[in-house]
């Protein structure tokens, strides 16, 4: 049987061949998965043997990453707003990036009497659970064409106390609204990779996250426009829109905000100084 240290050194040598990014973090990550136990663990305990069924268990999971399979969806889950959520490969792996439509989002509402929102394309569940989580007394309702990604976000909901709050529902973006149905705020982080771009995309991200979630199939723009075109019909009067949008398309997504209809359009960079999400508030 190896010991820790043996494991990891044996285990980042194979992760390195198979082009993982920082090999030795992985096979930490990886190993304290395995064996259940954290960091810290692992260094004061270097001469650890591994029993049998440990082994194994981290054999597989080695083989999994080296086939450029995400950490996530090995272990199941991904930190987001300082929570867990669970995930798989039915839904995005929640991004870092993202948070920041979570804090735009609760900027809004905090100043708002009437807190209630609308997700287009809610995935994991990510962005509206951490948004309630936060306001007590808001209501959501999270809309997605992809029936599997809704039991991942119930389930999300309900691991951390939401779901009595949140309706779930299959919709092609407004699709299933009544047009009689209108929201404080409107959040989308929807599918904006071009389809000719998908193939340049990281592995963990191109053979793994779910195709409909990255791409429309088209430009990248035609899901984002659809979203602006159609909202106002669906905000209350000044109400808000709240979109990520991918790292080259502010120019023409600003092109597709009408100033008859929107009385502010303000866009925000991301982490590496890249506009990559658009506030935008309807006029009178």
């Amino acid at each position: 049987m190896l010991n820790i240290s043996e494991t990891i050194e044996k285990s980042t040598q194979i992760l390195q061949l198979c082009g993982i990014t920082e090999p030795g973090r992985e096979a930490n990550s990886l190993l304290s998965l395995a064996i259940k136990r954290d960091r810290a663990f692992l260094i004061a305990h270097s001469e650890y043997e591994l029993s049998r069924e440990e082994e194994i268990l981290f054999d597989e999971f080695i083989r999994r990453r080296s086939q450029h399979e995400p950490f996530q969806h090995i272990a199941g889950k991904q930190e987001f707003c300082g929570m867990d959520f669970i995930v798989t490969p039915d839904v995005m792996i929640p991004r870092p990036e993202t948070e920041l439509i979570v804090e735009a989002g609760l900027k809004i509402l905090r100043d708002l009497e009437s807190q209630e929102i609308c997700e287009v394309g809610i995935g994991s569940g990510c962005i509206s659970v951490s948004i309630l989580s936060e306001m007590k007394n808001a209501q959501a309702i999270g809309l997605d064409i992809s029936e599997k990604a809704l039991v991942i976000a119930g389930k999300n909901a309900e691991r951390h106390g939401v779901l009595s709050r949140l309706d779930l529902e299959w919709s092609d973006v407004f699709e299933v609204l009544s047009e009689d149905r209108q929201f404080d705020l409107v959040v989308s982080n929807p599918p904006y990779v071009p389809r000719d771009d998908v193939k340049t995309l990281q592995a963990e991200v191109r053979d793994f996250d779910p195709r409909v979630a990255l791409t429309d199939g088209k430009n990248g723009l035609s899901i984002i426009k659809k979203i602006i075109d159609e909202s106002p019909i669906y905000l209350k009067p000044t109400g808000f829109l709240l979109m990520e949008m991918g790292f080259n398309q502010s120019y023409r997504v600003r092109e597709m905000f009408s100033s008859e209809v929107w009385k502010l359009v303000n866009f925000f960079s991301d982490l590496q100084g890249i506009p990559r999400m658009v506030k935008a508030q309807l006029g009178e």
